[in-house]
C-alpha cells in the first residue's frame, strides 16, 4: 500500500482528490492538512510515502514545507499539485526537493500513476511543465548582464515604445547612427540579437524600471 497525505487549504479540493484516489486498491489516504506547517507535523505523525502538496496556502507556504519534509523525512516524497504553472514556481518547488509537479487539471488516471511513480522516487513532470523548468533553469544559470548606462536605458525604453532609430534620435537630440551604436552595445550586454529580445530580457532582469 502507498500511504498518501493530502495538503490543500480548500476542504472541497481535498475531498475531491480523496475521492479520485480512494478507489485505487494500492493507495491509502492516511490523512490531510490545510497548510505547510500542518503538513510537516502530519508527516511526522503519519509517515506517508507520498505527500500531494499545494503550493500557495494562507497558513504556510508549500515550498517551505517541501524543503522541511525532505530534510526531516527523506523517505517521504512530495508531489506538488497546484494551479500555478510559472517557471519560477516549478523551479522553486523542484529546488526545494519536490519529486514532481502536476497541475490540478491533471486527468485522474495520470494523477494516480504520478502518485505511484512518486512513491518509487521517480520524477513526475508533464512535457509542458518540463519545458518551463528547463527555461527557468537556463535563465537562472545565465550570467548576470552588465548594467546599462543611463543613455542606453533611455534608448531601449524608447525602442520598447516602438520608435524607430531616427525617431529615438530626434527625441534624445542625437543622430540615428548614435542610437544604433547604443542599441548594439545593449544587445552585446544582454546577449541578444534584436530590439524585441533586448526589451524582453531587460524587463525580466529589472534593467528597465517601471516597464
Amino acid at each position: 500500500m502507498i500511504r498518501v497525505l493530502l495538503v490543500d487549504d480548500h476542504p472541497v479540493v481535498r475531498e475531491g482528490i480523496r475521492g479520485m484516489l480512494s478507489a485505487e486498491a494500492d493507495l491509502d489516504i492516511v490523512g490531510d492538512a490545510a497548510s505547510g506547517p500542518e503538513a510537516v507535523a502530519r508527516v511526522t505523525e503519519l509517515r506517508p510515502d507520498v505527500v500531494l502538496m499545494d503550493l500557495r496556502m494562507p497558513g504556510g507556504d508549500g515550498v517551505a514545507a517541501t524543503e522541511r519534509i525532505g530534510a526531516e523525512h527523506p523517505g517521504t516524497h512530495v508531489l506538488v499539485l497546484t494551479t500555478y504553472d510559472t517557471d519560477t514556481d516549478i523551479l522553486r518547488a523542484v529546488e526545494a526537493g519536490a519529486t514532481g509537479y502536476l497541475l490540478k487539471d491533471t486527468p485522474r488516471a495520470e494523477l494516480v500513476e504520478a502518485v505511484r511513480a512518486a512513491a518509487r522516487g521517480e520524477t513526475v513532470l508533464s512535457g509542458r511543465l518540463a519545458g518551463k523548468l528547463v527555461t527557468g533553469m537556463r535563465d537562472r544559470a545565465a550570467p548576470a548582464a552588465p548594467g546599462l548606462s543611463p543613455r542606453e536605458v533611455e534608448v531601449l525604453r524608447l525602442a520598447a515604445d516602438g520608435l524607430t532609430n531616427a525617431a529615438i534620435g530626434r527625441t534624445l537630440h542625437i543622430s540615428a547612427t548614435t542610437v544604433k551604436t547604443h542599441l548594439m552595445r545593449v544587445y552585446e550586454k544582454l546577449g541578444v540579437g534584436d530590439r524585441t529580445s533586448a526589451v524582453s530580457r531587460a524587463i525580466r532582469r529589472g534593467l528597465l524600471p517601471g516597464a
